[in-house]
């Protein structure tokens, strides 16, 4: 009798490991049927010592222990008597089974398959009534899991479970034996036997990879009853169907469902061939393309024949009415696409125009023209996600969770489209995405940086073949509901040349009162963007106005030092941990550490940087593990806890960058800071004056804009004006010559606020007396000595923060703006409103000067007070 081998993963096995076990096994079924041809050869007593053995087990195993066995049960297999298969068995009841089969039943377990193969535990009604008694061959590790072993098992006699114990977490089973008779004669079952082997040849030609060897174990194999189990073994039919031949016991059903098998699979066969042989002679009279079409064609004819033409609608043209018969259209739409469909089914399929209709219905088709997804406001639950994504900006979640209110009693809300406009790395975008989880929408962003084509928002007139619609049009098809929130990110970054201005052409998609129709020169067609909750981001206000007319504008001015450390502790510090492969007890960054980075390594409005840097710590750190463990992570027990402080900082960052502090330095003549916006937020700017002999010029230098160089020739006039009063004669402005230079001269400088500062660096130059160095100010001047409002404050309060300034001097008109400054800036600051340069003047300089006659121009004498917050 030969002995056959397959392979069969079980127990959840990895796939790379059944890869290797089946190769294994190819080579076992090869040395398997050499060996086979070895034992037809030299069929004697004498040499038969491997029966022997078989022969001996099973003579022992007719006692009491052959009706109660170990159970093995198995996922999407069959086992069969006189079959070998090599099995992964992981599952502990399973592994203690072979154990215990191994140890005290004679290497003999009952298997039994079960009924759902996803099913982990292993359950007793899930269980199958018949198995098959085997015999274990072997046994051995597994080569990359110490909890699974592989077992090569063989098949001995069919067996009918009577009950199952459960022991010891495992399975015990009584049984009997439950051989099957065949009721044939001998020319019965050698015919029989012929048949199934021929049939099984075409089989293993058309679907086995090893069919020659495959089909000469077949044709050696005598017994009609062991050529079932070995050809069901190897056809690929279903669990219940392999498992129904041990279940029933009749022979001849078996005999018969497999013929059924084998047969229907070679009418597929030959169906295929004649296929192919109707497509070789297309073939030869047209070329490739045409042959590769034909075939296609060929097929589908085949496909159609046998279902009764159920395959009709498998072709492009098909599929094309299938989806426009479901499709959820207006009545508009659906006549468009129904006249463009009529045209298509006119057209030859290889045309350049049908590919061009093709795709125009098929965008139409994508395009989510009803389709909605159902929009949950809930402010509490809008609240919660917005705390735990951002720490801080309060102002701005506030107009958020107002807006979200206001929209859950109006349903469609036609009101302003929100702009958040602040500098990189504040969370403009994120803010966006908080949004759409908060309010249960689908979240699409479209970047408008460096778009400069009008096509891209309205997209291109179907004129010619690489023709799509715009950016708005596909980021609706993408998320597949006219619903969604869209983030328009950079929104004043577009660009606007010879092809189109892109930002007029957003006024209709942003317009509430226009975009419930918008049309896109693609579609053609209207397409109602009023559900679509637009959010726009920005670095700056240099919006187009008319589109900035459409938007409600949030700022987001940046965060303080506080708010970094603490955004750093709860974000990004883990996030960091997570990114580089740390674990737990590895590093530690303490809040002191976290404070000299914000001081000391980054300058920044928003938390990139800091990102940054905190990244760079960790990648220090994992280099250290890696070079001490290698490339694993270390145990719980070995991992060194890496402490970072504000002492060891510089051990992995380098020496810092920026020195915090301003008010530690001595006063000087001449230099003083000003306070400057950004698109990157809040700045310090120093202004440096000098005077020396000369003939009365003025010089500036700084990469200074038009407007910066028109306040130093007014703050200059302003002086000269005041000259008696603030003790400079004329002829001092006769012979002396001004040079006002603003350092970093490669960035470029301009805006009107800097006339205060200027002002009060030309009098200190020009009279000695030097300017207190923890004092910065902004605000333009006039002729007259006024201060004027500026913008930006709560930026520049920010900066000044950052830069360790204590008294800073902002325009009298700002004062009201006090009350949107954050509480933990105003108590690090002293913010003294000022109205006049004689004002500043006296809280900047160490000393006024003394004058040299009453003042000509008239002095504002406001009362000169400091808020101390």
């Amino acid at each position: 009798m030969s002995k056959h081998e397959t392979n069969i993963e079980n127990d959840n096995i990895e796939q790379n490991d059944f890869e290797q076990e089946a190769r294994e096994t190819e080579t076992l079924e090869q040395e398997t049927v050499e060996k086979d041809s070895v034992e037809e050869e030299n069929a004697d007593p004498e040499n038969a010592s491997v029966e022997t053995d078989d022969a001996e087990t099973d003579s022992a195993s007719d006692g009491p222990i052959d009706s109660y066995l170990p159970l093995l049960a198995l996922r999407d297999v069959v086992v069969y008597p006189h079959m070998q298969i090599a099995l992964f068995v992981g599952r502990a009841p399973s592994v203690k089974a072979v154990e215990l089969a191994q140890a005290e039943y004679g290497n003999k377990v009952l298997v039994v398959a079960q009924k759902d193969s996803l099913t982990e535990d292993i359950d007793q009604d899930n269980l199958y009534q018949y198995g098959t008694v085997c015999r274990i061959v072997s046994t051995m590790p597994h080569d990359s899991d110490e909890n699974c072993i592989k077992v090569l098992i063989e098949g001995q006699y069919r067996a009918r479970v009577d009950t199952i114990e459960n022991h010891d977490e495992l399975l015990m089973a009584s049984f009997e034996r439950a051989d099957l008779d065949v009721p044939m004669d001998d020319s019965q079952q050698k015919n029989t036997v012929k048949t199934l082997t021929g049939l099984f040849e075409g089989y293993a030609d058309a679907h086995l990879r090893n069919a020659r060897e495959l089909t000469r174990v077949a044709k050696r194999i005598d017994d009609l009853l062991e050529l079932v189990y070995f050809i069901s073994t190897r056809v690929s039919m279903d669990l219940d169907v392999k498992q129904s031949f041990l279940e029933n016991n009749d022979i001849k059903t078996h005999i018969n469902t497999l013929t059924e098998y084998l047969v229907k699979q070679s009418a597929e066969q030959n169906i295929e061939q004649d296929i192919q042989d109707a497509v070789r002679q297309q073939m030869e009279e047209n070329q490739r393309e045409y042959f590769l079409n034909e075939k296609m064609k060929a097929i589908k004819n085949e496909l159609s024949d046998m279902s009764d033409g159920a395959f009709d609608g498998e072709d492009d043209v098909g599929e094309l009415e299938q989806r426009l018969e479901k499709a959820d259209l207006p009545d508009d739409v659906r006549k468009k696409a129904e006249q463009e469909f009529k045209k298509l089914k006119m057209m030859p399929p290889a045309s350049s125009e049908s590919s061009v209709v093709r795709n125009y219905i098929e965008w139409i088709l994508d395009t989510p023209w009803n389709a909605t997804t159902k929009v949950t406001i809930n402010l509490e639950k809008a609240k919660t996600i917005l705390d735990e994504d951002h720490y801080g900006l309060q102002d701005v979640k506030d107009r958020i969770l107002e807006y979200l209110a206001v929209q859950s009693r109006v349903k469609k809300l036609r009101g302003p489209i929100l702009c958040l406009v602040g500098p990189p790395g504040v969370g403009k975008t994120s803010l966006g995405e908080s949004i759409a989880r908060a309010t249960g929408r689908k979240f699409v962003r479209m970047a408008l940086g460096g778009v400069r084509d009008e096509a891209e928002i309205r997209g291109h007139r179907r004129t010619y073949i690489g023709a799509m619609p715009g950016k708005i049009v596909q980021s609706l098809a993408k998320v597949e509901v006219k619903n969604p929130l869209f983030l328009l990110d950079e929104v004043d970054k577009m660009a606007q040349d010879f092809r189109g201005d892109p930002a007029s052409a957003l006024l209709e998609v942003l317009d509430p009162s226009q975009n419930h129709n918008f049309n896109d020169h693609y579609l053609d067609m209207d397409l109602d963007l009023s559900q679509v909750m637009f959010i726009c981001t920005a670095n700056s206000m240099d919006i187009p106005p008319a589109l900035l007319d459409r938007m409600e504008v949030i700022r987001l001015p940046g965060y303080t030092e506080e708010e970094k450390v603490n955004i750093a502790q709860k974000y990004l510090v883990p996030k960091a941990i997570t990114q580089n492969g740390l674990k737990e007890g590895e590093i530690e960054i303490v809040k002191a550490a976290l404070h000299s980075i914000v001081r000391s390594y980054t300058r920044e409005a928003g938390v990139r940087n800091l990102e940054r840097e905190v990244n760079k710590i960790c990648r220090k750190v994992v280099r250290g593990s890696v070079e001490s463990h290698g490339a694993r992570a270390p145990k719980k027990a070995e991992r060194e806890l890496v402490v970072v402080d504000d002492t060891n900082i510089d051990d992995y960052l380098g020496v810092h960058q920026y020195d915090y502090g301003l008010a530690e330095e001595e006063p000087e003549v001449g230099r003083i800071t000003g306070l400057a916006w950004t698109q990157v937020g809040g700045e310090l700017l120093t202004i440096e004056a000098v005077a020396m002999k000369g003939k009365g010029e003025l010089a500036f230098t700084g990469s200074l804009g038009d407007v910066m160089k028109e306040s130093i020739r007014a703050a200059m006039s302003v002086v000269r004006a005041r000259g008696d009063s603030l003790g400079i004669d004329y002829e001092t402005f006769k012979t002396t010559d001004v040079h006002v230079h603003m350092p970093e001269g490669a960035t470029p400088k301009d805006g009107p606020s800097a006339g205060g500062a200027l002002t009060t660096a030309l009098v200190s130059a020009l009279t000695g007396i030097a300017i207190r160095p923890d004092i910065a100010m902004t605000g333009e001047i006039t002729l007259r000595g006024k201060i004027l409002r500026i913008g930006g404050l709560k930026e520049k309060l920010l900066a000044a923060h950052r830069g360790g300034i204590k008294h800073v001097l902002i325009p009298a008109t700002n004062e009201r703006d006090l009350a949107d400054i954050p509480d933990n800036v105003k108590a690090g600051l002293t913010i003294q409103p000022v109205a006049t340069i004689d004002e500043i003047l006296k809280v900047a300089l160490v000393s006024m000067p003394t004058p040299l006659k009453p003042a000509k121009v008239t002095v504002d004498t406001t009362s000169k007070r400091a808020l101390h917050n």
